[in-house]
């Protein structure tokens, strides 16, 4: 298994991003996919998650409005576009893939079972 994150850098308060998270190693679309983000100084926090844009779509409270996640099955890829950036936006964002459909914000090795290497997001004037 392998997942690969990309399109990470800086952008100003109020900016937009789009990262990429590309899947190897497994069949993508039997499986729940999931953002997580550590900011500096704190601790992993898990972002956005979904198994399909009609099962398991989910958000925490802090991002909901402002990021959208989706993922194309036929590229084994996972998005997540960012819109109006603040600066605690700033972290490395990871992608990782849930042991099933689930999804949940319960950032556990009994639940997520692959990680990406993480791409920095820096939200900046």
């Amino acid at each position: 298994v392998q997942l690969v994150e990309s399109g990470g850098g800086l952008a100003q308060p109020g900016g937009s991003l789009r990262l990429s998270c590309t899947a190897s190693g497994f069949t993508f679309s039997d499986y729940a996919m999931s953002w997580a983000r550590r900011a500096p100084g704190k601790g992993l926090e898990w972002i956005s998650g979904l198994y399909s844009e009609s099962t398991g779509l989910r958000y925490a409270n802090s991002v909901r409005g402002r990021f959208s996640i989706s993922r194309d099955n036929a590229k084994n890829t996972l998005y997540l576009q960012m819109n109006s950036l603040k600066p605690e936006d700033t972290a490395v964002y990871y992608c990782i893939k849930s042991r099933d459909a689930v999804v949940t914000s319960y950032i556990t090795d009994e639940v997520y079972d692959a990680w990406g290497q993480g791409t920095q997001v820096t939200v900046s004037s």
